[in-house]
């Protein structure tokens, strides 16, 4: 006797429906809580070999998947794109009821095998990893809010530093939202607010050619507020913000490294040229245990940049990537084949040679096929090198 739990996961309830042997048994909504989960476990008790199926279903369908795990029950887990193209030849209508039972009942069909239970360092990994890039995400917008209202503030102060961002320029807008803030100062205090702006030491030449430079961007300044304006609480938010995300995100990236380091794959994965802590952690992250993986076309997949293929007849129409996968894997990899480039004129490797060499042949502008390219042999290399537990060496590519 065969028995296939099939559930299908909303946000607040879940549809479940039993079958046996292909036929219906039982089905019911239950609430996603430790009472419907309580529920679940009873009927999963009266049964020895059964199987559960579930489509994942972003953070809802994390809470089903914990409460499995701590139960020790093994269960298959389907990509919600692999699901649709499996279930739509199946149903005639969409409901919630019947997405639950074709789910049971395609596993009949199918026989999908268990889903793979990573340990939780990589759960783990994943989740930090999110939450970093979220900040990043963060930052970008605030960064570009403050540069919108400074406009209208205080434009000028954009070129006292090299560059408008890091903490001490940040400190800076803070303390001089407007011009009018600097300009009421005495050298004094201006030279004084400046050495406290950064926690970094600072030479008194370098202290008075920014407060120099600063009254000169002062006075050149025509301010579209007045120094009382609420636009003026917006800058001095938008820049203690900045400093705030930024400390936080290096936490999270501290807390990534500590997590990672154990792992034998993070220090493989530094040794590639280019790859520094931040990427390694957020590869792990996003991929998991490469291990897990029969072959390197099948992370091509898991992160959705293997090839689409149509041919009808005649015809053959341009092979373009699936897009079907892990779009953050996908981005982080895509930086990840520039910062290779960039790196190898000072530490080569040959995924950065064959991406230029692609280049230099290629008869149109864009990068992008290139780097896609570049990204399935960097895939080959990082399985290769985990799968075997060695470290990258170019003289060994050398040799092929």
């Amino acid at each position: 006797m065969r028995t296939v739990f099939g559930i299908d996961v909303s946000k607040a309830s879940s549809e479940v429906a039993i079958l046996v042997n292909g036929e219906r048994v039982h089905g019911y909504t239950m609430p996603n809580d430790i009472i419907g989960f309580s529920h679940l476990l009873k009927d999963l008790k009266t049964v020895s070999n059964l199987e559960i199926i579930f489509e994942a279903t972003g953070v809802y369908s994390r809470r089903l998947q914990a409460f499995l795990e701590e139960n020790s029950y093994d269960y298959t887990r389907l990509n919600p794109l692999e699901a649709k193209k499996q279930l739509d030849g199946l149903r005639v209508r969409k409901t919630d009821k019947i997405d639950a039972e074709k789910l049971a009942s395609s596993q009949f069909v199918l026989n999908r095998k268990p889903t793979y239970v990573q340990e939780e360092v990589y759960q783990n990994l994943h989740d930090l990893s999110r939450f970093y890039q979220n900040l990043t995400e963060d930052i970008v917008r605030t960064k570009n809010r403050l540069h919108k209202v400074l406009q209208v503030a205080f434009p000028e102060i954009e070129n006292l530093l090299s560059t408008p961002t890091g903490e001490q320029y940040w400190n800076l807008v803070s303390i001089f939202p407007t011009k009018h803030w600097v300009l009421e100062l005495s050298e004094v205090e201006l030279k004084e607010t400046i050495r406290q702006s950064t926690s970094k030491r600072i030479s008194e030449n370098r202290v008075g050619n920014l407060a120099e430079k600063l009254v000169g961007l002062a006075k050149q300044s025509y301010s579209a507020i007045s120094k009382t304006s609420p636009i003026i609480e917006e800058v001095k938010y938008d820049a203690q913000e900045l400093i705030r995300l930024t400390n936080r995100r290096e936490q999270v990236l501290q807390q990534l490294i500590a997590l990672a380091e154990p792992l034998p794959e993070y220090e493989i994965l530094l040794s590639i040229p280019g790859i520094a802590e931040t990427t390694a952690t957020s590869v792990i992250g996003e991929l998991g245990d490469i291990r897990r993986f029969k072959s390197a076309n099948q992370i091509n997949a898991f992160i959705g940049i293997d090839l689409k293929h149509y041919e009808s007849g005649d015809f053959l129409g341009q092979e373009h990537i699936t897009k079907r996968g892990n779009p953050y894997a996908r981005k982080i990899l895509y930086k990840c084949i520039h910062n290779i480039a960039s790196a190898s004129h000072t530490n080569p490797c040959h995924i950065a040679d064959f991406y230029e060499k692609r280049k230099r042949q290629s008869q149109t502008t864009s990068t992008k096929p290139h780097t896609i390219a570049s990204i399935h042999r960097l895939i080959r290399t990082m399985y290769y090198l985990i799968t075997h537990n060695k470290l990258y060496d170019y003289s060994l590519t050398q040799n092929r």
